[in-house]
């Protein structure tokens, strides 16, 4: 049997100097265009876990939506989707947060977590942390326990690890 991890990183494919000049996107479309690698990855991120330590998945905009939900569903868990500002309808949770050049923010539904619910973060890359770190605060806001971050992609020359030191990381591929 083939190593799964060295076919989902056989699908993800570089892009040169997008979105700006200078950097290599790990571009993620490939694996999900297969469906055989698109199950590889989740059958991976299901297999770390035990289910009956997790309530809810909560998957970042916008490529987390596509492995939380899908995870999810493989489990059998509720799904939160956690919004940049102003796309969602109901009473909203918000925290804003630095990157490393800017500002941004998240949103989920307040009645989204409920006090004590255990939570996985799902997103397709970890890079400097800072969503994901935004995202367990939401969780934590709310009365929720954050289990664990999971994420495809882990670029190790950055941060994001560190950030999250004070959760159980976890990343099928790292560069």
């Amino acid at each position: 049997m083939t190593d799964p991890i060295a076919a989902i990183k056989q699908r993800i494919r570089d892009v040169p100097d997008f979105p700006k000049a200078g950097i290599l996107f790990k571009d993620i479309t490939p694996v999900l265009a297969d469906p055989a690698t698109f199950n590889l990855c989740l059958d991976a991120m299901a297999r770390h876990y035990d289910p009956a330590q997790i309530d809810a998945i909560l998957g970042i905009e916008s490529r987390g939506f596509i492995f939380g939900a899908a995870l999810a569903a493989r489990m059998h868990k509720a799904f939160v989707p956690a919004r940049k500002p102003g796309k969602l309808p109901a009473a909203k949770q918000r925290i804003d947060y630095q990157l490393e050049y800017g500002f941004d923010a998240l949103e989920i539904h307040r009645d989204a977590i409920k006090p004590a619910e255990r939570v996985l973060i799902v997103d397709d890359l970890l890079a400097t942390g800072g969503t994901a770190w935004a995202a367990s605060e939401l969780v934590r806001a709310l009365g929720g326990q954050v289990t664990g971050a999971c994420f495809v992609i882990e670029l190790t020359f950055l941060p994001g690890r560190e950030r999250l030191k004070h959760l159980d990381v976890h990343s099928l591929v790292q560069y």
